[in-house]
This record gives structure tokens, C-alpha cells and sequence, in this order.
């Protein structure tokens, strides 16, 4: 192995070309990104041991914890103040457990996962005591121009019991498109708009009809007693108040019909009439119901990662360039009976953190040997990407530099594998898809270019810079959180949509290191370039890259 990493070492140094523009001192210094350091630092994040890297979990902060001891090897410095670690910038990240679940029908307790269960996302932080003796049945729970089963009925202050799904007259929506990309915009369900409805009319709480809880299903339970945790930032805290504004508890068939044996019908012969009449069946029903719970939030450890290198200029040394990465993956395989247990998340997105901690090395060699940067450079593997971009997410609304002083934000997310596009072609392993670079910062596009030319030479795709993009890539990582708030950004990705994307098969042995290693010189040399420049790049477009208004 040794021996074919010298070999593409050397011609990788080849396929740079010669330049008489290239910076002597930017060479010398990208000699620790290379294909050995790169395998060094990647056989370990994405190996069995660290379990997928999941937010919250035993993997992630082993990873934490090695990528701070590379920042302390290198001699960053721990910028975050206040807290237990100046390495370690920890998220407002939580779950929610129930302390408290009941429900009783006619003074009977029912049994929580049997006959009933109540979801923590429902749940509001001061909980709730639900008590009645009358239940309006409204059918499917639908309120609009073709069908309204809330006629002449007003909610207000009333149990309301209704199906947790289905519609008996609109046509349903096609299902959205699959992606082999994380994080299509989440469109709210049917159920979220029957609660919507009955929350703005003041409903008092909210009985859901779910056949599911008949025979509730091993991972719904598991999620219910050990709920994901979320992040708590203000805007998240004031959205998850408003959606557990109804209280709301699901039950079963038994329950219902228990429900409604004072009215002589059954659930299942409502539902039959209501779809094959399209007419309401709305009703009052004397029963006796009564359901509470109450919660406690759990913290979960989950931090990113920061290495602060300050700047030699005392002029330019309070501009701050950040490098990113995500290095939390999805964890164990969820199926039982898979042969491979962990998603290694090798590319995803051990690559790009590996990147960072090279371009990191660098960096720290030349301020050693007296050549550092100019400007200050953060480097910084951010965590929760993939339950949402929550690290970034978190940075940019607690950053620990300001914002008006972070020039640019360069971001490696997957750069160790060839994408489906390139398979098999000529140019396959000299190509990088180039995302953002333009979109808000025309000099911070054409400086890219430039660098490229004279150092790498690599084919930039920008096909992702489309705004037609099925995919909409440019929205899917760290970046888009630095670029919401105005900084140009560049988004470097290898587009491996389909092959082993989130599955087991994104191991260590799929990488092309000396593949790897160039691309990271791209962000390399870009960064040098930045963090050394006479200015910033300017920023002159919007957050979609139309122009900003003269």
C-alpha cells in the first residue's frame, strides 16, 4: 500500500503542472496533505470502533475527542470560552422523556404501548391534564372547501376524537420524490394539519385514532421511550411549543370503540360510512375520558470540534476564514438481521473531516517555520449534520468569532470517492463538484477558478449551482448556515449519490486517498490564498445568487 500511495503521490505532484504563479511557500507546506496522512487519520474515524459517529452517541465523541487531540498535537489553540473545553463547542442538544403518561376511559386505566401511547413531541414543557365526560367525534378531522366536518361545530374547550389519517374525498399527493441526498424540505403531513386546525381553534385535547397501536410495532415503542433528542435553539423551542400546543394522545381500536359505545356505533363502521357517503358523520358522545402526561428534558452530549489558528498580521489578524466538516455519520445499522453492523460513514463525511485536519496540519507547519497565515484561520469539524445541519446551525446563531468578520466559509463534505456522473470516465479521478462558489460572492467564485488553474487543475462542476437542482444541493450541508448569514461560501463534493450512500458499503477500502488528498489541496491553496489576500471577497449577490440591489 505504501508504495502505490508513493506512486500517485508523485503523480498527483505531476498532474499540477507547472505555474510561475504558484506560491513557493504554499507548495512546501501542502506536503502534509497527502494520501498516507490521509488514510492514517480516515482508518480511524471510520473504522467499527467509533460505531457510525452518530450525534449523541459513543462513536461521535470518540471522534470528538480525536480530532482534538490532532488540533492540540498541531499546536491550534481551543477558542471556545465559558465552557468545560476550549476545543469543544457543546450544542444545546436534548431529548424529552415522559415522566408522566396516563389515559383512563369511563374510570379504567389503559396501558401505555397496549392500548394507547402519547408522543413527547406533543407534549408541551409545562404537560397537560386532559378530563371530560362528553367526546366530539369528527370523523377524518377535515376542514376545507370540499368537505367540512367541523360544520356548525365549534371545538373550542372540547375533547375531539378523530382518525390519525386518511382524507375519504381530496386526492392524496403524489409521494415525494426519493433522493439519494440527506434532507429533502419536509412537507407537513396530514395529521400535522388536523392537529393545526383544532390547536388555532382551542380545542382542550385531541384523541388520535391510529390502527398502528393495535400491534404497535418494536421501533415505534423504542423511539417513544428513548425519543431523538433536537436542538434548542430559541426559533426550534418557540416551533416545538406551538406544534405540542393540543394535548394529544393516540389510541388504539378497543379505545375507541370504548369510546363510542354510548352512541351504538363502532369505529370501524364510522369510517366505512364516512368514506363511502363523503358525508360527515360528526357527533357529541357522552364518555368519560381523561389523559395527562408531563416530560423532562434530558441532555445529550454533542459538541463540535474547533482548532483556532490566529493570524500573523496584526491588521488583518481579527478576519477569520473557517474551514468545516461534518464528522457525525448515522451509526449502527438499524436491521437486525444485516451481516454489517456499522455505517463507517468513510466518505460521508470522514473524508472531508480528514481534509480539514490535513489543511490544518499545514497551516500549522507554516506558522512554525514563520509563515503563517495573515489572517486567522477556524478550523472546525462541526457535528449533527445529518440530523439536520444542527452543529452549523448551532455556530452561526453562537459564533464564537463575529460574523462580520468571518470573510468566507470553505466546507468538505464527501471529497474521497468518484459520484455516479464520473464513473468510468477519462477525467474520473480529476473532477470536484463545486458548490456555492459563485452564489453569493462573484470575486470568491472567480478566485477559485484562479487557484485551480494554477495549482490543481481539476474539472469544476457546478452542476449543483443550478437552481432547478432536484437535489437542491446547495441547501444540504454545513455552508448553507454560514451562507444564510451572508458568507460567501464554497461547498467542495464528489456527488456519490447512489453507490453506498448512508449504507454500510461507504468504507475505507471505496476511498481514493491520492484522490482525496487533491481535492484538499484545492480548499488548501484556496485558504492560503484568503487568509493572505490583500482583501475579503466581496459579497455581491443574494443568499440564491441573484444580484444584490444597487
Amino acid at each position: 500500500m505504501k508504495k502505490q500511495f508513493l506512486y500517485t503521490g508523485l503523480a498527483l505532484l505531476l498532474s499540477f503542472g507547472a505555474s510561475a504563479q504558484k506560491n513557493p511557500d504554499a507548495v512546501k507546506f501542502s506536503e502534509a496533505i497527502n494520501p498516507e496522512n490521509a488514510y492514517k487519520h480516515l482508518s480511524i474515524l471510520a473504522s467499527d470502533e467509533y460505531e457510525g459517529r452518530e450525534t449523541g452517541k459513543k462513536g461521535a465523541w470518540m471522534a470528538a475527542d480525536y480530532i482534538k487531540g490532532q488540533f492540540k498535537r498541531l499546536g491550534l489553540q481551543g477558542p471556545v470560552k465559558g465552557g468545560s473545553d476550549p476545543y469543544f463547542q457543546s450544542i444545546g442538544y436534548s431529548s424529552w422523556a415522559l415522566t408522566k403518561s396516563q389515559l383512563s376511559v369511563s374510570g379504567q386505566g389503559k396501558t401505555q404501548f397496549k392500548d394507547y401511547y402519547i408522543n413527547p413531541s406533543n407534549v408541551s414543557a409545562k404537560g397537560f391534564d386532559v378530563k371530560g365526560t362528553q367526546v366530539l367525534f369528527a370523523g377524518f378531522g377535515i376542514s376545507n372547501n370540499e368537505f367540512d366536518e367541523y360544520k356548525g361545530q365549534d371545538v373550542a374547550g372540547k375533547i375531539v376524537m378523530v382518525f390519525a389519517t386518511g382524507d375519504p374525498v381530496s386526492t392524496p399527493p403524489p409521494p415525494p420524490a426519493t433522493t439519494g441526498r440527506r434532507r429533502m424540505p419536509m412537507i407537513a403531513g396530514p395529521t400535522a394539519a388536523k392537529l393545526k386546525y383544532l390547536s388555532e381553534h382551542h380545542a382542550a385535547g385531541v384523541i388520535l385514532v391510529d390502527p398502528m397501536v393495535d400491534n404497535m410495532p418494536e421501533r415505534l415503542v423504542n423511539s417513544l421511550k428513548d425519543p431523538n433528542p433536537s436542538l434548542k435553539t430559541e426559533a426550534r423551542m418557540k416551533a416545538l411549543e406551538a406544534s405540542s400546543a393540543v394535548p394529544v394522545v393516540y389510541v388504539g381500536t378497543a379505545v375507541a370503540n370504548q369510546i363510542l359505545s354510548a352512541s351504538g356505533q363502532t369505529i370501524e363502521a364510522l369510517k366505512a360510512k364516512i368514506t363511502e357517503s363523503k358525508a360527515a358523520a360528526t357527533m357529541m358522545v357522552n364518555a368519560s375520558v381523561a389523559f395527562a402526561a408531563a416530560k423532562k428534558e434530558v441532555p445529550v452530549r454533542a459538541e463540535n470540534v474547533l482548532g483556532f489558528l490566529e493570524g500573523s498580521d496584526p491588521k488583518l489578524k481579527n478576519e477569520v476564514l473557517v474551514i468545516t466538516g461534518h464528522y457525525d455519520h448515522i451509526g449502527l445499522v438499524k436491521d437486525p438481521n444485516a451481516t454489517d453492523k456499522v455505517n463507517n460513514g468513510a466518505d460521508d463525511d470522514g473524508s472531508g473531516t480528514t481534509g480539514v485536519m490535513l489543511i490544518a496540519e499545514a497551516f500549522a507547519n507554516a506558522k512554525k517555520a514563520g509563515k503563517g497565515p495573515k489572517r486567522s484561520i477556524l478550523f472546525m469539524t462541526v457535528v449533527g449534520e445529518e440530523k439536520g445541519l444542527l452543529g452549523s446551525e448551532w455556530y452561526s446563531e453562537h459564533p464564537v468569532f463575529p460574523v462580520e468578520n468571518t470573510i468566507a466559509d470553505l466546507n468538505t463534505d464527501m471529497i474521497g470517492r468518484i459520484g455516479e456522473e464520473y464513473l468510468g470516465k477519462p477525467d474520473s479521478a480529476n473532477y470536484i463538484y463545486s458548490v456555492g462558489s459563485y452564489k453569493l460572492s462573484t470575486e470568491l467564485g472567480d478566485l477559485s477558478e484562479k487557484i485551480n488553474k494554477t495549482y490543481t487543475n481539476m474539472i469544476l462542476d457546478y452542476k449543483y449551482d443550478d437552481p432547478k437542482d432536484p437535489e437542491s444541493i446547495y441547501t444540504r450541508s454545513d455552508h448553507y448556515n454560514f451562507a444564510k448569514l451572508g458568507i460567501p461560501i464554497i461547498f467542495f463534493y464528489d456527488g456519490m449519490l447512489q453507490q453506498d450512500y448512508h449504507r454500510p458499503g461507504d468504507e475505507v477500502s471505496k476511498i481514493n486517498f491520492p484522490l482525496l488528498a487533491k481535492r484538499a489541496h484545492l480548499t488548501y491553496y484556496l485558504a492560503w490564498e484568503l487568509a493572505n489576500g490583500a482583501k475579503r471577497p466581496v459579497v455581491d449577490k443574494n443568499l440564491d445568487g441573484t444580484p444584490k440591489n444597487k
